[in-house]
């Protein structure tokens, strides 16, 4: 895996091998950017679900101020902070350990909200609806903020003060960009 854009082009991100991870491949990647390119600059970032960080990373390359990445995994945990010291990016991350829900309530009691929701679950979770409910009760996601999702099939419902704005196929994954 590579950064396709920005400042960090080219440089790879390491992970793309650790157990129990789905990393975005490029071209999905590419594609998903290109579709957001106006919400990336200076936005404040949640990669929930975040794996290596690959896509919190990107959005950094592409001018977001801060990103706040999460997983449960220790591995991806350790695998993320080895990532963005080496790509000198410490001061505008944070990288939490947790359960998602617990992270989702953190980020609430911490008063932050996003500009930018990157959700990838792993697929058999079948958990974005609870979560995007409770991104928007916990008033998680900025006014005009994105959330982009990334599942195997279409099972989103429609959200209140959420406007579906794409829906793309790439193989065997469907990206969803959500709109509040």
């Amino acid at each position: 895996m590579r950064i396709i854009s920005g400042t960090l082009k080219g440089r790879v991100v390491r992970g793309y091998d650790v157990e129990g991870t789905r990393p975005t491949m490029d071209r999905v990647k590419e594609s998903v950017f290109s579709m957001i390119q106006n919400k990336v600059y200076n936005a404040v970032v949640l990669d929930l679900f975040a794996g290596s960080g690959n896509l919190g990373i990107e959005a950094i390359s592409n001018g977001s101020k801060m990103c706040y990445f999460n997983d449960l995994n220790k591995e991806c945990v350790k695998v993320i902070h080895n990532n963005i010291k080496n790509f000198n990016i410490t001061d505008k991350c944070i990288v939490l350990n947790m359960d998602y829900l617990k992270c989702l309530d953190y980020l609430k009691d911490n008063n932050l909200s996003f500009d930018l929701i990157f959700l990838d679950p792993p697929y058999k979770m079948f958990c974005l609806n609870d979560v995007i409910d409770k991104i928007l009760a916990s008033g998680l996601l900025k006014d005009k903020g994105f959330i982009v999702c990334e599942i195997s099939h279409d099972y989103l419902n429609e959200f209140d003060g959420l406007s579906k704005i794409k829906n793309r196929k790439y193989g065997d994954k469907i990206v969803i960009i959500l709109e509040k």
